[in-house]
C-alpha cells in the first residue's frame, strides 16, 4: 500500500430501492452480515477514513459512527451529486488527502485490492489520466470509481450549470483509466437490486464463502 496515495472511502447509499419495495438496501443481510458492514469490511483496509453518502434521516445510519453526508445539489441528480458531496466534504477535512473511492452500497461481494488496482491503472495511462473505474467481464462500473479533488470545480459546473447527469459523459472528457476484475466465479460488481438479487448473492456467500 505504500505507493498508494491516501485515499478516502466513500459508500454511495442515496438510492430510493424502489425496486426492492423501498428502505436501505445496504441493510439487507448477506451470507449473516448486512451489505454495508461487508462493503465498510472490504473499505477499512484500503481507506483512510470512509463516509456514507445517504439522503434524509441520517440518524438510520448512527450505529455506523460514520459520517453521512446528503447530496448538497438540489433534486437528486443521481449517483454524480453523491461524488460531489463527498468530495466537498473530503476538502473540507483539510486532510491533505486528495483521492477519493466511490463504491454502491449494493455490492457485498467487493474486492480487497480495489484502491490499489484503481490507482495502478490509472498510473499506467499516465499522467494525462486523472480518474479510473472498475469494469468485470465487459460491463465497466462508472460508480466503482477513483476521483480527485482537483475535479471537485468542473464536477459541480457540469452538475449545476450544464445539468449533466450521465458519470460516462463527465468522464470521458477528462480520461479514465480501466481497472478489470474477472466476473467468475464471483463477479466482485454483483449488485443487490432486486429480491430476486438478493436471493442470488445469499447462495453466492453461501457457495463460495465470499465476503
Amino acid at each position: 500500500m505504500s505507493s498508494v496515495p491516501p485515499t478516502f472511502g466513500l459508500v454511495l447509499a442515496g438510492g430510493l430501492a424502489r425496486r426492492m419495495g423501498g428502505g436501505d438496501k445496504a441493510r439487507l443481510t448477506i451470507g449473516g452480515a448486512t451489505i454495508l458492514d461487508r462493503v465498510l469490511a472490504s473499505l477499512s483496509g484500503q481507506t483512510v477514513g470512509i463516509a456514507i453518502n445517504a439522503n434524509g434521516d441520517p440518524a438510520r445510519f448512527a450505529d455506523t459512527g460514520l459520517p453521512v453526508i446528503p447530496d448538497n445539489v438540489p433534486d437528486h441528480p443521481g449517483p454524480l451529486a453523491g461524488i460531489l458531496a463527498g468530495l466537498d466534504w473530503l476538502a473540507a477535512q483539510n486532510t491533505g488527502v486528495e483521492w477519493m473511492l466511490s463504491v454502491p452500497g449494493d455490492c457485498p461481494f467487493l474486492p480487497d485490492d480495489l484502491v490499489e488496482r484503481l490507482h495502478a491503472a490509472r498510473r499506467q495511462k499516465g499522467a494525462g489520466v486523472p480518474l479510473a473505474c472498475a469494469r468485470s467481464g465487459e460491463w465497466r462500473h462508472p460508480v466503482v470509481a477513483l476521483w480527485p479533488l482537483a475535479l471537485r470545480e468542473d464536477l459541480r459546473r457540469a452538475l449545476t450549470v450544464e445539468d449533466l447527469r450521465k458519470i460516462e459523459v463527465w468522464t470521458a472528457r477528462h480520461g479514465v483509466a480501466v481497472a478489470d476484475w474477472p466476473d467468475q466465479p464471483v463477479d466482485p460488481f454483483f449488485n443487490v437490486n432486486t429480491p430476486d438479487d438478493a436471493k442470488r448473492a445469499e447462495s453466492i456467500a453461501a457457495q463460495y464463502n465470499a465476503g
